[in-house]
């Protein structure tokens, strides 16, 4: 695929195919998956995942074992999705709007402009604490930032039994 078109946008910005290496706009695939970039604060959960792409939030596609799994960044957990990357693109295309988040990245664009390089939405409460799907819940972030962000959520909350009571303490 990075053979064919190396790095891209599609659906409005939702979802983001990292290229071969970094630029001043973009960062690179071997860049994004260094440990000391946002992985390490997933500990085990990323291990032997190779992340080559991410939907509008910042949820991460990935290969693992010869296949391609769905990231979520928030509990850090693995969803199985194509046994290989073409079959992951049929999946793309045939469910984009789920996949993608291309129904929120198109609604917010059209009221604050194109997403920015490097910059994904991510939810003011999130996901898995119950933030909902819709414009009033999403900030402009940092891909990086965002990543970095959930991981550490993800790591408080990975072994919670569901219905666990969190409080959710945010630090500067």
């Amino acid at each position: 695929m990075l053979r064919r078109r190396n790095g891209f946008y599609a659906f409005e910005c939702a979802l983001h195919v990292f290229p071969t290496h970094s630029s001043q706009q973009e960062i690179g695939i071997y860049d994004w998956n260094a440990n000391a970039l946002w992985r390490s604060g997933y500990k085990y959960m990323a291990d032997g995942c190779f992340f080559f792409a991410e939907d509008v939030f910042g949820g991460q596609f990935c290969f693992k074992d010869g296949k391609v799994y769905i990231f979520d960044p928030e509990i850090g957990s693995l969803e199985y999705l194509a046994d290989d990357i073409e079959s992951w693109a049929k999946s793309i295309l045939v469910d984009f709007d789920v996949l993608t988040g291309h129904p929120l990245a198109h609604q917010w664009q059209k009221q604050n402009g194109q997403l920015p390089a490097g910059k994904r939405l991510l939810p003011k409460v999130p996901f898995v604490l119950g933030g909902e799907f819709v414009l009033d819940n999403l900030y402009l972030a940092d891909a990086v930032e965002g990543m970095k962000l959930r991981a550490d959520i993800a790591s408080q909350i990975r072994d919670l039994p569901d219905g666990a009571q969190i409080k959710f303490n945010v630090e500067s």
